[in-house]
């Protein structure tokens, strides 16, 4: 049988209709789409895809139980080694893991891996509706810290080998970044309910509204009889470019502005906790949360967005997918560019002036790519001469993200590199006897699966070391 040389387009809605909504753009295979692209895995005898994947998802033996319709099975076979098969199938870079590795992709294009992954978790959550058994506890208690991609992972490894584990999240409500980082567009809010409600099933107890380091300390965790404990926090604190006029009004971080349109509501009409909407928004950067901010911005009802990154397309970091949906949905990028001063309103006759501290543009120099730095990347050099200003009045600063240092503050004896991460070993171990840490705590922001499989190397060591207790 021949095989399609291209893997099965995944459907999703009309750029122009939902540039003004927030419901979920890609979506989904069908049962018969998914069973055909199935059919395109050459299920490899070395099966390289497996060593993509930062969990060890068995990909050909559940892509050969789509193939012969047996769809419950193949979700059987993810969540041995994934807790959130729904989540990595909608936000995980697969182009650069998975799916860089299938033996297809030599000649034609790879296997669409996280399209069947996402096809056998919707298919799950919409036909079976019996949760997991809790499985007989063990007698040892856990305690993870932050209820993100690691924190669930590590809780939900660690609740299959009966240890009693509670979850504590900051925010009133559990996901992490996977609620309050990734639009309802990318990810819907109760996808995230559904896995998390899935880890309950296991026994999985999640507290919200505690913050480590504040409500709680570590070290009360352990006198209150937490035998273990996994730092999970994530990167939180949000980097800014230190140019004047980022104390302006109308200046967010895409942490801010992304919390207040997902977890507080602030897409409604009349918020409790407003965000600035309408006008004209430049996004600086070009990251995956870059993409997420930029395409809020004009489901807020902005009539001009800007993506201001300053090297060029090729060395965008953000998904080739997010960028490709984003300049479909008519995002302006405006590349080799680099802000300078953010410009604001000020009435020298009247300080009372309403219009008194708001943002009115951003002064910005264009670029060109000089010599390769560290990394191999051309570095981007100033154009002498060449500043401009873009008319906005709202900018969203998306440069990245440290760990938030609280925890380091109030933990002794936890070493810390100077990013503000947590020092760790290859088990996850942090300079403390039964503290582990893994995800963006440690590595600053990166991805939703890598974090997954620092929370599951953990999830292994706090097995190992209080099993030998």
């Amino acid at each position: 049988m021949a095989i399609d040389p291209k893997k099965h387009e995944m459907p999703s809605q009309e750029p122009a209709v939902r540039a003004h909504n927030f419901k979920e753009v890609a979506l989904g295979y069908t049962m018969e789409v998914a069973v055909e692209e199935a059919k395109r895995c050459l299920n490899c005898k070395t099966q390289p895809c497996v060593s993509g994947c930062p969990v060890n998802i068995n990909i050909p033996d559940f892509i050969t139980q789509i193939k012969e319709g047996k769809f419950e099975e193949a979700y059987q076979i993810i969540t041995k080694t994934s807790s959130l098969p729904a989540v990595c199938g909608r936000v995980c870079p697969q182009e650069s893991q998975c799916e860089s590795k299938c033996t297809l992709g030599v000649k034609f294009e790879p296997v669409g891996i996280g399209r069947l992954e996402r096809f056998v978790a919707d298919w799950h959550n919409a036909n079976v509706t019996e949760k997991p058994a809790a499985p007989e506890s063990n007698g040892h208690k856990v305690a993870i810290v932050g209820s993100g991609p690691s924190g669930l992972t590590c809780a939900g490894d660690l609740a299959k080998k009966g240890y009693k584990v509670t979850v504590f999240e900051a925010l009133h409500t559990a996901g992490g970044v996977l609620v309050y980082g990734i639009p309802e567009f990318r990810l819907p809010k109760s996808i995230v309910a559904k896995e998390v409600d899935t880890l309950k099933a296991l026994g999985v107890d999640v507290e919200t509204n505690v913050v480590i380091g504040k409500t709680l300390t570590i070290d009360e965790l352990f006198e209150m009889g937490y035998e273990a404990v996994f730092v999970g926090s994530g990167a939180g604190l949000p980097n800014f470019m230190n140019i004047p006029g980022e104390a302006l009004k109308g200046v967010y971080s895409a942490n801010e502005f992304l919390t207040r349109s997902n977890l507080m509501k602030a897409y409604l009409d009349n918020p409790v906790t407003p965000i600035q909407k309408g006008g004209k928004v430049a996004v600086v950067g070009g990251g995956n949360v870059a993409m997420d901010a930029a395409r809020t911005a004009l489901r807020l009802g902005a009539e001009k967005v800007y993506i201001v990154y300053r090297r060029s397309m090729e060395e965008l970091p953000a998904r080739h997918e997010e960028v490709e949906h984003a300049i479909e949905e008519g995002i302006d990028f405006q590349l080799l560019r680099n802000p300078v001063e953010i410009l604001g309103y000020q009435n020298p006759d009247d300080p009372r002036d309403p219009r008194n501290g708001f943002v009115t543009g951003m002064k910005c120099v264009k670029m060109e790519l000089g010599e390769p730095d560290a990394k191999g990347r051309r570095r981007p050099v100033e154009i002498p001469g060449s500043e401009f200003v873009l008319d906005v009045d709202t900018v969203i600063m998306s440069i990245g993200t440290s760990p938030n240092p609280l925890i380091k503050s109030t933990t002794k004896g936890l070493e810390v590199n100077n990013h503000g991460g947590i020092i760790v070993n290859e088990d996850g171990l942090t300079s403390r006897e039964g503290v582990y840490a893994g995800g963006d705590a440690v590595t600053g922001a990166a991805t939703v699966i890598s974090a997954m499989g620092a929370g599951k190397t953990a999830a292994k060591a706090i097995d190992e070391f209080l099993s030998a207790k």
